[in-house]
């Protein structure tokens, strides 16, 4: 499955002039990724169909169904005509885990008692950051000029989120791109792991928004600071302060947002 219409979308573009002009876009595909772990279905992701085995790792992650010392996971991708089905094998001693995750997943919370725990569940303590950043303000303004060369869907198609690992001196080391901004983000995790590639004192830099759950995943990958071009809910700061993750928030080639730690740049 590639990744865009490659044959392209004509459109009609209209300017306040009152001009009318003939253009072609090609556009993203967004497709059901259906997840699969043990034989048991999980999840069904709406995803860029790229990168489908550095998704899954990253979504094992973030999910907290494996740790980083689980390794690699042996997937297995099938596209059909319908979307794609992403199949992995946890270690047994996850499946415990993942049993009692299906569960509340599939819980009725039509009742007192399991809305509340599935609340539990949805709001889950987070370990603290436990990595530094050595990355000063300099080298995130590097970073930010940058991205665009490591966004080539998002070129052709205007219509996807990039995630990117930045090095201590502002250099993109590994870019994944995604529909979804939390797919991207679990993609780059997911090919992080998969590559060994760590850190380093660097940070990870977002295209999107600052949500809870995007620095739920950054904390969970012990990312040392995270960057976001746009604005946080006052969630993710809540859940990004508790974890000791630093922010720096509506980053833009002119001018930062700076939280927590993160103040010292």
């Amino acid at each position: 499955m590639p990744s865009s219409d490659e044959a392209g979308v004509d459109f009609l573009r209209l300017t306040p002039d009152g001009d009318t002009v003939d253009v072609t876009r090609i556009l993203a595909r967004e497709v059901p990724v259906a997840i699969e772990y043990n034989g048991v279905g999980y999840a069904v992701l709406m995803a860029t169909p790229d990168d489908i085995g550095d998704l899954l790792q990253g979504f094992s992650l973030s999910e907290r169904l494996i740790g980083p010392g689980d390794g690699v996971l042996d997937v297995d991708v099938h596209a059909t005509d319908k979307g794609i089905v992403a199949r992995a094998t946890l270690p047994p001693t996850r499946t415990p885990g993942l049993l009692d995750r299906v569960r509340h997943r599939a819980s009725d919370s039509s009742c007192g008692l399991c809305g509340i725990e599935n609340l539990e569940q949805a709001i889950r303590p987070l370990p603290p950051v436990t990595t530094r950043s050595r990355a000063d303000r300099a080298a995130i303004f590097r970073a930010l000029e940058s991205l665009r060369d490591h966004q080539p869907l998002n070129a052709a198609t205007g219509a996807v989120h990039a995630a990117a690992l930045v090095g201590a001196d502002g250099t993109i080391r590994l870019a994944r791109e995604d529909v979804g901004r939390h797919n991207a983000f679990d993609k780059l995790i997911g090919a992080m792991a998969r590559t060994g590639a760590d850190w380093d004192g660097g940070f990870a830099l977002l295209s999107s928004r600052c949500s809870y759950e995007l620095v739920e995943k950054a904390v969970l990958a012990d990312c040392p600071l995270l960057v976001t071009i746009s604005a946080p809910t006052a969630l993710a700061m809540e859940r990004a302060s508790a974890a000791g993750l630093p922010l720096v928030v509506l980053a833009r080639s002119d001018a930062l947002l700076l939280r927590g730690h993160s103040r010292r740049l």
